[in-house]
């Protein structure tokens, strides 16, 4: 199941897995002050993406953005990859239930790696500040990316972390 919480206490919780060998420091420099990497996402305009290859067939997607309305959210899940969901600026709201409990919307499409589920009034709600990470498996349906308070854009990075 997801994982999440300040950084420095999902890094604990991953560091013996050597999957996560390429994220960790990734993000620790992400979320160092003055780094090259904030530097870089600081960079980024609303609406962009950019793509970092990492080691091990991980990669991040450095993303700025204006979170969305509730209504705009729907779920989704992945095989392929689990996602590290990193909060660099500004404030989201992310929910996150079992595939188990939900329902398939659109089907598994490979190529994106991505599965979409009908919505649902029974989640978990995690509420996301800069610094803090969710750690999302392929068992954790999710939808991140919800407005939660104040206004502005986020800036988030998602590292893809291959699941084998």
């Amino acid at each position: 199941m997801a994982i999440f919480g300040p950084f420095p206490t999902v890094k604990k919780q991953l560091s013996a897995d050597p999957r996560f060998a390429a994220a960790i420091p990734y993000v620790e420099e992400m979320l160092k002050a003055g780094s090259d990497a904030g530097a870089r996402i600081a960079r980024i305009e609303a609406g962009n993406t950019g793509r970092i290859e990492l080691a091990g067939g991980s990669f991040a997607l450095e993303q700025v953005y204006a979170p969305k309305a509730r209504p705009e959210g729907f779920f989704e899940s992945h095989q392929k990859y689990i996602d590290v969901q990193v909060i660099v600026a500004g404030e989201e709201l992310m929910e996150v239930a079992d595939v188990s409990r939900l329902v398939v919307s659109q089907d598994y499409i490979p190529e994106r790696d991505f599965t979409k589920y009908a919505d649902v009034s029974d989640a978990s709600v995690l509420r996301m500040r800069a610094g803090d990470v969710a750690v999302f498996f392929p068992e954790d349906g999710h939808m991140p990316s919800l407005h939660w308070r104040g206004q502005g854009l986020l800036r988030k990075t998602v590292v893809k972390v291959p699941v084998a």
